[in-house]
């Protein structure tokens, strides 16, 4: 091939990693927004400043360790990773730019631990989370990713997950949970006898603008996930992925207001917005290979059953005020699940296998984490902290002093 074509294609592919890595760096944005309008006013400033504060650390843990860990010196089809270069060096051969792929990996690690903020929100202390965003996104995250997208043992067994439904969605989960069942519920959620008390978001506007830059951001996580784009094949898997990804969200988003009318007879905002997040997710495992008609009916899936896991979770006492592990951890599962339906290269057997490994790894290490930080430091702010709100307590700063001065007064 000509070296002009060959130039010309590996800048292509580099400025499309980089555009698609931009795109979900905005995710991080969305994210913010999303959780920001779900938890209560006095919480804002605090859930504001975990969300960048993370977004910081993650790249700057996955610059010194993480991407070592997951890509750089490891040999095929293992289990344990080994310690490379900072980032290593291209092949004479590759494609794009070294220095793309880990820009488009870096903010990937950013989302998994964004999923886990809003889950712990309005009770956790700042810095025990913020020391746990350094043990996820520079070792735990990139161990369990290594054993897929960086060629270890799950790869080898033909394990599909082609844009994160769990190395990333389900491992933000998984963590979450995790913490989430050593931390308790928030104060007033539930009552002695079972009884479930809501505790609305103060600005569902925000939560509404979060959830359509989570879903514009998305076009980059699974479509820049294709990894190439200069060539005909390429470009025309591009467009159906971007074509299913946004259908799926569409139909997650119809489901979930359908089964919301259904059961109550009402159009709950909250449940229509994760359900066109669980679309999002439940596509993400394979996005690439399924009809139209398939991806709709699989974010159909996805938009219905998350629902219904918010619900059960609720049951279950497990408080979790944005709905991160029913939309990143049941949806992200139910993804993993469905990829044989449209990928003849996957089975049902090694799908289980991988899910399980990647949930299994990520609740433990993160359990004991969360475990040996309660032990020392404390996770959980005092009643009074939680009372009060955690813009005071952490950050000494209110969202919205305005209505805090008209409040008081």
């Amino acid at each position: 091939m000509d070296n002009t074509i060959i130039e010309l294609q590996f800048s292509l592919n580099t400025f499309y990693f980089l555009v698609s890595g931009i795109l979900v760096m905005w995710m991080a944005a969305g994210f913010a927004m999303l959780e920001a309008g779900l938890v209560r006013s006095k919480n804002t400033t605090e859930i504001l400043t975990k969300n960048i504060a993370l977004y910081a650390i993650a790249c700057t843990m996955y610059l010194l360790i993480g991407y070592n860990i997951m890509y750089v010196g490891n040999s095929e089809g293992g289990f344990v990773p080994s310690f490379g270069a900072l980032i290593g060096e291209a092949a004479s051969d590759a494609d794009h730019a070294l220095e793309s792929d880990f820009f488009f990996q870096v903010v990937f690690v950013a989302t998994a631990m964004s999923i886990v903020s809003g889950a712990v929100a309005e009770r956790m202390k700042l810095w025990a989370f913020l020391l746990f965003t350094v043990v996820l996104t520079g070792v735990i995250y990139p161990i369990e990713g290594y054993w897929t997208w960086g060629a270890g043992f799950l790869s080898e067994l033909g394990f599909v997950d082609f844009a994160g439904s769990a190395i990333v969605h389900g491992a933000g989960a998984a963590a979450a949970l995790a913490g989430v069942l050593l931390l308790g519920a928030r104060k007033g959620k539930y009552g002695k006898h079972g009884e479930i008390y809501p505790i609305p978001g103060s600005n569902l506007p925000l939560a509404t603008l979060g959830t359509f830059i989570l879903w514009m951001g998305w076009f980059g996580f699974n479509g820049g996930s294709q990894l190439f784009l200069a060539d005909k094949e390429n470009a025309v898997a591009v467009s159906q992925i971007m074509l299913n990804t946004n259908a799926a969200a569409a139909a997650g988003a119809i489901a979930a207001l359908i089964v919301c009318k259904i059961m109550w007879s009402k159009a709950d905002l909250t449940m229509i917005l994760n359900g066109a997040l669980a679309g999002l997710v439940t596509i993400t495992a394979e996005p690439a290979s399924p009809t139209p008609l398939l991806a709709c009916i699989l974010g159909a899936l996805g938009g219905s059953l998350v629902v219904f896991s918010i619900i059960g979770l609720d049951k279950l006492k497990i408080d979790d005020p944005v709905g991160a592990i029913s939309v990143h951890g049941v949806c992200g599962s139910l993804g993993v699940m469905m990829v044989p339906f449209s990928n003849s290269d996957a089975s049902f057997v090694t799908q289980l296998t991988g899910l399980l490994a990647i949930l299994g790894f990520v609740f433990i290490t993160s359990y004991l984490v969360w475990a040996a930080l309660r032990a020392t430091m404390g996770i959980r702010v005092t009643e009074e902290e939680e009372l009060s709100g955690m813009d005071q307590h952490d950050c000494g700063v209110d969202a919205y002093p305005e209505f805090v001065t008209i409040r008081n007064h």
